[in-house]
């Protein structure tokens, strides 16, 4: 009977350890400038691929924002429910060969991420190459 519960509880704690250790899940995003909280963004796989979308505006005077600087499909579409993360492909510790939208400005950058530790997720926009570009580390929202 104890090594039963023993097995259950060492399956658990490895099943929380493999939970967090992944990209996927929900992040607070930080604004690498004045450092407040500005959204929750949810990262989620679809078809082998990484996509993140806004699913929590944090700042009460944006909250009914919508992408009006952005082009195509995006324009005027509510940032809340905005898939700002595409496409990004498993390339050893890290995820690249996506974009990110930025809707404060309407741009798309190339992008790659990685966790940095457990609970920190380091976020790199760039064009061209990853040299010329910013970056910003979210925190894992805990549930």
């Amino acid at each position: 009977m104890k090594n039963l519960i023993l097995t259950i509880g060492v399956f658990f704690l490895t099943l929380g350890t493999i939970h967090s250790q992944s990209v996927i899940g929900k992040w607070k995003t930080i604004d690498d400038e004045t450092g407040e909280a500005k959204s929750v963004v949810e990262i989620y796989e679809k078809s082998g691929k990484l996509y993140g979308k806004v699913v929590e505006i944090l700042r009460a005077d944006h909250k009914k924002d919508a992408c009006v600087k952005c082009d195509g499909a995006e324009k005027n579409k509510p940032i809340l429910g905005l898939v700002i993360i595409n496409g990004l492909k498993k390339d050893g510790d890290e995820y690249s060969g996506g974009t990110i939208l930025d809707p404060t400005n309407g741009k798309k950058y190339k992008c790659y991420i990685a966790l940095d530790s457990a609970d920190k997720l380091k976020l790199r926009g760039y064009v061209g190459i990853s040299i010329m570009g910013r970056t910003q580390y979210w925190t894992r929202v805990k549930n």
